[in-house]
Parts: structure tokens; sequence; C-alpha cells
């Protein structure tokens, strides 16, 4: 119910036709689809994990003045228990803690000031801030690049979605779940906000999808291969052509590590139905409104 899709069949022109096709049924029916071939260097990823467990052994003490709570702009620290993305369970948390990496900005931009895009949080590791952004810049290229397929899918022109993503409201979340048999959830079931994800595991299970009018179903781990899910606000653009699921995880029996890109659209970009889908079902809202809706039931009050 989740393929695996090789994008050397697209980038290389040996079978573009074939991607689209397989991705246009996997975004219309599950939502879900894993991509191999991709082209991102296995050190890279390694490094970049690497990188995350450096920051996440720190003591809390050292991770408390990156909260994200500190400059409201979706960057930094998330403490563990400090989430609830089920809005169904008012009481629960999520038990897993998190670091947001946003677009690089140079200190005198003067977008600096605008919504969500304050200057990024870093630790003081050596190596860290530029591990970071080499990933985060390398999984920015493959998300607008499948956004060329999803185009062509759709009957637009390939590079259509290239304006609304080149300086988008994307984030880079590395994230760690502790393991356990205990009580509670590592993410409470949720969509996700943007347009796609495109997430990086370490093959540890707990990550399930729940198609529509079916039960939850495990999603595969595949060495080296992207996890991409359709989100909200994709769905949206798409007037409901593709699908968003939802998804959770699960308290993994050993700890849980996953790099998680979020890919937002610009934060004045236009999302309307787009040419070809049909009378709206939405009335347009800009990227940055769309995020700002979506964020403000995440956070509770309290950081354990």
């Amino acid at each position: 119910m989740i393929p695996v899709l090789d994008w050397s069949r697209f980038s290389s022109g040996e079978d573009r036709d074939g991607f689209v096709r397989d991705l246009g049924e996997a975004c219309r029916e599950t939502g879900f689809f894993l991509v191999s071939g991709h082209g991102i260097p296995e050190a890279l990823i390694a490094k970049t994990f690497a990188a995350a467990d450096q920051f996440f052994d720190l003591p809390n003490t050292a991770k408390a003045p990156l909260d994200i709570r500190s400059q409201g702009n979706n960057r930094g620290w998330t403490a563990h228990g400090s989430e609830n993305l089920d809005d169904s369970k008012p009481g629960q948390i999520d038990r897993k803690e998190a670091f947001n990496i946003g677009l690089e900005l140079a200190p005198s931009d003067p977008r600096l000031g605008e919504p969500f895009r304050g200057a990024n949080l870093w630790p003081d590791l050596p190596g860290f801030r530029d591990t970071a952004l080499q990933y985060f810049d390398a999984v920015h290229k493959l998300g607008v690049d499948l956004h060329r397929a999803i185009a062509l899918d759709l009957g637009l022109e390939e590079h259509y979605f290239a304006p609304f993503l080149d300086e988008p409201l994307a984030t880079l979340r590395m994230l760690r779940y502790p393991g356990g048999n205990g009580d509670g959830i590592g993410a409470g079931a949720h969509t996700d906000y943007g347009s796609i994800t495109v997430l990086m595991s370490d093959g540890e299970p707990g990550l399930q999808v729940q198609p529509r009018g079916k039960d939850w179903i495990d999603v595969p781990a595949i060495p080296n291969a992207f996890i991409i899910n359709i989100a909200d606000c994709l769905m949206r653009w798409t007037n409901d052509i593709y699908v968003s699921t939802p998804h959770r995880v699960l308290i993994p029996k050993n700890p849980r590590r996953s790099l998680a890109f979020f890919l937002d659209p610009n934060p004045d970009a236009l999302i309307e139905a787009l040419p070809g889908t049909g009378a709206a079902k939405y009335p347009p809202v800009t990227g940055a409104d769309y995020l700002r809706h979506r964020l403000d039931a995440t956070y509770t009050e309290s950081v354990t």
C-alpha cells in the first residue's frame, strides 16, 4: 500500500511518465510513498544523525536557552513533553524532543522581522550548523524536484511550483523518541501542515499510517529511502485531489531518531485551488497565515 519509487526513473529521463503515474496514484490513494535513488549521499545523512545525537545528548540546562518558545518563530529546541499533535486528545503529551531549523538568513536580511523568518538558534557544537544547513539544502532541493513530478501529474507545467517554494517556510526537524514499553505515544495522530514532508528514519519501527477507511499500518523501513507524505496545504492546493493521511509514532522499543523536512510554501504564496481542479472548496490563504493557524494548537504550556 506504500510504494517505493525510484527517483532516478524521473531524474535520468529513463521512465518519467511511469514515475509520474506511480507518484500520482500514491498521492491520491495513501498520500505516502518512499523514494530511493534520490542522490543524497548516505554520508551526509549519517553525519546529520550524528549531529542530532550530539545535541540531544546535551543536558537540558544546555538546551534550555534554545527553547522554541523564546523567539516565536518555530526555531529551536522542543523539550520532551511540550507538544500534543493529536487535537482530539487534549490531555495527551508526545514522548519526544525535537530541534527545529528554518531557512538561514543573513543577520542584515530585512525579512528577519517577518512571521516565521527569525534567526536560527544554534547550539555551541563544532560543525553542527554547517552539517544541518548542508542537509537542509539537499532535502529542500529534493522536495522542490518532487514537485516537478507532482505538477506533471496534475496537468501543470513541470516547474509550476518552483516560484512558490524557492524561499519556503520550511523546517528541518531533528527528532528523538526515547525507547520503552510504557504507556503513552511518541507522536499523536496528526496530519502535517505544509506541502510535502521528506522524512529520513533510522530504521527503528514506530511510524504508522491510517489510510482512508482502513486500520493503522506500519510504514516500511527501507535503508537510505526517504518517506514522503502529502501534507494538508498541498491537499488544499489540489482541491482535495491528493490526500493528507493521518500518521503517528508509537513508543519504540529502542530509542528512535528521524530527520523530518517539512516543505511549507513561501510566506506570500497564495494557496488556492490549482487550475483544472474544479470549483474551489476552500478560500485562498497565504502560506504564512496557514502555517500560523496550524501551529497555534500544537504547543502545550508545560515543559517537562
